[in-house]
């Protein structure tokens, strides 16, 4: 089966699965000292000598670029050592290189796919309509997810789609008047509902423009009868995926459409009525009412960049809700999934009542699985995953550019220092972003950050330390980088124990690099059908 503008990957056996986790475990378990060490602490932690001595002598003299190519590109080849390096670093780097599932990455240097290259801000394979209020990441993004969604629902027979957290509605528009499809759309932020039913009636205006400049025309653009239908509120994690479907029946109408404006009656069930979609049937159902099981329309269910537990909380309304045909997953913001360690994170509630009979039981958004939580040394510190969401060919990009903005890791980590000698008790104080901070000399960086944290700005600062620190700057980027090495390891490890929690749950999965990444940073959907799909 196709994904859109690409293929999918084999699919990993139940065997293959399990063996790839307790290899990422156990790597992983030898090095938690990298992806678990913050860089603001680089001096007050002498981070620098908990590396091996023949890394540091390897590592210590390294440019920039040579970071980049013989650290972090996993596509460099020939590559040229300044020295030789002990064995031990060589295989950290193959394995974490080896281990990470393939990014596919493009090695012709371009940063934006070849859809933007003639015009650097709008997408050549998207429809003008969709793109206005639309970034080219995000044009990127839905044009490659909503047409594999569109697939699961011919490979389905399914036309009905629920879009979770899906902000201002781009790709829910995209689904709806582009492709044909009934969408419901679910955010918890009521502005951005707002927002989104604005856009909405924008589209449906510039679609009637059209059409007025063809009235001529034997092919004039089919209008919608209906736009995607929007509910304001929040998934809760905790809730049964019976709590889920009654949610569904919730939040406002569908936008007024058509020149009358007239607000049509028809539910979130309604028959697909897109651009791209023929007309439907006089005698088809205007409103099922509240869905119980064995009741009502079968859906496809989608999430692009659902945050945090909203992933792991999909994934589970798709094993145990029999409505749900199929699910596409693109996650983010890792470091918010409620663990063994955190069960509990901000917004993670109750929901009221007695949980449903039927409901899968709660236990954590990471480990999902059985397998992964039974294996030993599976946790995964908060600082690890925040930083599986960092885009490493991003940070590639600057290596090669010179590194000048990469001043600021060493600026906050002498910061931190400074900050400490006058109050051991204040540790990883957040001072925000100080504008173009690599421009500034340390002593003026110190100044504004000082103050943010409530010190006296004019605190003395030693000239000679701060020398003989900065003179370490290049320390502190490489350690940075071996970090960072790890990153796509760890997020590998995430979405692993989901594809392995599908598995136990009698549910073949496949992960699709379907984003470029150089563009997308969280590139890969985790993409599954019921059996009998």
């Amino acid at each position: 089966m196709s994904a859109g503008d690409g293929t999918f990957t084999p699919s990993l056996s139940a065997e293959e699965q399990k063996l790839l986790a307790g290899r990422l475990v156990s790597f992983l378990s030898q090095y938690t000292h990298l992806p678990d060490s913050y860089i603001i602490e680089f001096f007050t932690e002498d981070l620098w000598s908990s590396l091996p001595s023949g890394w540091q002598h390897a590592l210590q003299d390294l440019t920039y670029p040579q970071v980049a190519d013989l650290l972090l590109d996993v596509a460099q080849e020939n590559r040229r050592y300044p020295s030789v390096w002990p064995l031990s670093l060589l295989a950290f780097r193959a394995t974490a290189h080896g281990l990470a599932f393939p990014r596919r990455s493009r090695s012709s240097g371009s940063v934006k796919p070849e859809e933007f290259l003639e015009n650097g801000s709008q997408s050549s394979l998207l429809g003008h309509i969709f793109r206005k209020h639309v970034k080219p990441k995000k044009q990127h993004e839905i044009r490659r997810l909503g047409t594999l969604v569109q697939r699961l629902c011919e490979r389905t027979a399914c036309l009905r789609v629920v879009d979770v957290g899906s902000g201002q509605g781009h790709l829910t528009r995209f689904m709806s008047f582009g492709l044909g499809l009934s969408v419901t759309a679910v955010e918890a932020d009521r502005d951005l509902v707002a927002t989104a039913t604005k856009f909405d009636e924008e589209l449906l205006w510039a679609l009637e423009k059209e059409n007025r400049k063809k009235e001529s025309s034997s092919s004039p653009l089919p209008l919608p009868r209906s736009s995607p239908r929007h509910v304001n509120g929040w998934v809760n994690p905790k809730a049964s995926w019976e709590a889920f479907i009654q949610q569904l029946g919730g939040g406002d109408s569908p936008t007024p459409c058509g020149p009358s404006k007239k607000r049509p009656r028809g539910s979130e069930w309604a028959e697909p009525r897109g651009v791209a979609g023929a007309p439907p049937d006089a005698n088809s159902p205007e409103s099922v009412g509240p869905v119980q099981r064995g009741e009502g329309p079968d859906f496809i269910l989608t999430g692009l960049h659902a945050c945090g537990d909203l992933s792991a909380t999909l994934l589970r309304h798709f094993v145990h809700c029999p409505h749900v045909r199929g699910i596409t997953s693109v996650a983010c913001c890792y470091m918010k999934i409620s663990t063994r360690e955190n069960p509990s994170p901000p917004g993670l509630v109750d929901p009221p009542g007695p949980p449903a009979p039927d409901s899968a039981p709660w236990r954590f958004g990471y480990p999902m699985s059985r397998f992964v939580g039974a294996l030993p040394g599976h946790r995964l510190s908060y600082k690890a995953r925040e930083g599986a969401c960092h885009a490493l060919e991003d940070y590639v990009r600057r290596l090669r550019g010179g590194g000048e903005l990469l001043r600021t890791h060493c600026y906050r980590a002498m910061l931190e220092a400074f900050i400490r000698d006058a109050r051991p008790d204040l540790r990883r104080a957040g001072i925000q972003t100080i504008r173009k901070a690599h421009l500034l000399p340390f002593t003026e960086y110190a100044r504004l950050g000082l103050a943010r944290v409530g010190l006296d700005p004019d605190l003395p600062l030693d000239p000679q330390r701060v020398a003989a620190m900065l003179e370490r700057q290049g320390r502190v980027v490489v350690y940075f980088s071996l970090s960072l090495l790890l990153a796509p390891v760890v997020e590998s490890l995430v979405l692993l124990d989901r594809m392995i929690y599908l598995q136990e749950s009698g549910v073949d999965s496949q992960l699709v690099p379907l984003f470029d990444p150089d563009f997308s940073p969280r590139n890969f959907v985790l993409v599954a059908l019921k059996p009998d799909g």
